[in-house]
């Protein structure tokens, strides 16, 4: 990694404080950004999370995709951890700590508040964050794509079902809109950006040098990003530190704890480091817009539910870079073969 980038936890870190400090002191133009919404994504935000994942997309080389059904197991090991285990760890987490552990601290009503929330988290894997770890492990940018690719058209029929489940109700009103401009704006365009751009550019060796140039376009995005998102629910965060703390811990025990599931699957079964990485990173980041967005038309905008989701965001940035650090340094004991997984 460049400099830049191995000082991102000190930069996401100024961001987090920037952006609080926006919040409190210029509360118009804060509010002026969460006005620019369509279907409850934020197009400012949107757009940040377009300038990360464009430099990922332009690595992206269609000629290989027919070689992920060579390499099944990565794909196996995400769709496995996503759908079948996280989302109900996170809940079992959840209700261990909010009914029981700190449930002499905290009120029933606001307790089934958090719980709800940390659901909506835990049922809602990655889908534009995770190009951004997948390039700073130096991961397959196709595999990755296809990975994405996948969960955003499970979580199109799996996510409402397994939500209502969890939360024990019949129904659930799901910004489906969301969802599909979501995967519009965070896959599909900048893909098909990407894919003009390494036509344009015409050779590998042009399109090596192009990305080279770029990629600190992608770590400013997330910085960017970062900071708006501190400056919306900076008033939230500041007014109530103790109670993050709490919502904090089941997240973080979700979070490393499912990635030593996936990474440590992926590593049994010969998963080669370019693939394994990306697909561990996927069920540990969160699609943290679609659970924001859900959790304030579900329950309201100051609900708890709804500051669960943002503790989410608060502890994300941390862990994810804390095991971007960790999958580099363990890169040498996943198989070197570039062919068969």
């Amino acid at each position: 990694m460049g400099r830049f980038e191995r000082l991102l936890s000190l930069w996401v870190a100024l961001a987090m404080v920037v952006g609080i400090a926006i919040g409190s002191l210029v509360p118009g133009a804060v509010d002026a950004i969460a006005a620019a919404e369509v279907a409850s994504i934020n197009l400012v935000v949107a757009v940040l999370i377009w300038a990360m994942v464009y430099p990922m997309m332009v690595g992206v080389d269609f000629g290989a995709v027919a070689g992920v059904a060579r390499q099944p197991k990565g794909l196996l090991v995400t769709l496995v951890v996503n759908w079948l285990i996280k989302p109900f760890t996170m809940a079992l987490l959840a209700v261990l700590f909010f009914e029981h552990i700190f449930a002499p601290w905290i009120a029933p009503e606001d307790a089934a508040q958090y719980i709800a929330g940390l659901i909506l988290l835990g049922a809602a894997p990655c889908t534009a964050m995770v190009f951004v770890w997948s390039q700073l492990t130096r991961g397959d940018a196709t595999y990755t794509l296809v990975q994405v690719s996948v969960n955003d058209l499970i979580m199109v029929v799996a996510f409402a079902p397994i939500v209502a489940l969890l939360l024990g109700v019949t129904e659930i009103a799901v910004p489906w809109e969301t969802l599909v401009l979501a995967t519009v704006l965070y896959v599909v365009l900048p893909l098909l950006a990407g894919l003009l751009t390494r036509r344009a550019l015409g050779t590998e060796a042009a399109v090596s040098a192009f990305t080279a140039r770029i990629k600190p376009v992608s770590m400013i995005g997330l910085v960017a990003t970062v900071a708006i998102l501190f400056g919306l629910q900076g008033e939230t965060i500041l007014s109530r530190p103790g109670i993050i703390a709490l919502i904090a811990v089941p997240i973080l025990i979700q979070s490393y704890g499912i990635f030593a599931l996936a990474y440590g699957a992926a590593w049994l079964l010969r998963v080669p480091h370019r693939i394994a990485a990306p697909c561990a990173m996927i069920g540990t980041s969160n699609f943290f817009e679609l659970a924001v967005a859900v959790a304030i038309s579900l329950f309201g905008l100051n609900s708890g539910a709804a500051l669960a989701t943002v503790v989410g965001v608060l502890v994300e940035v941390p862990v994810m870079l804390s095991l971007v650090a960790f999958a580099n340094r363990t890169r040498a004991r996943f198989p070197g073969a570039e062919h068969g997984a």
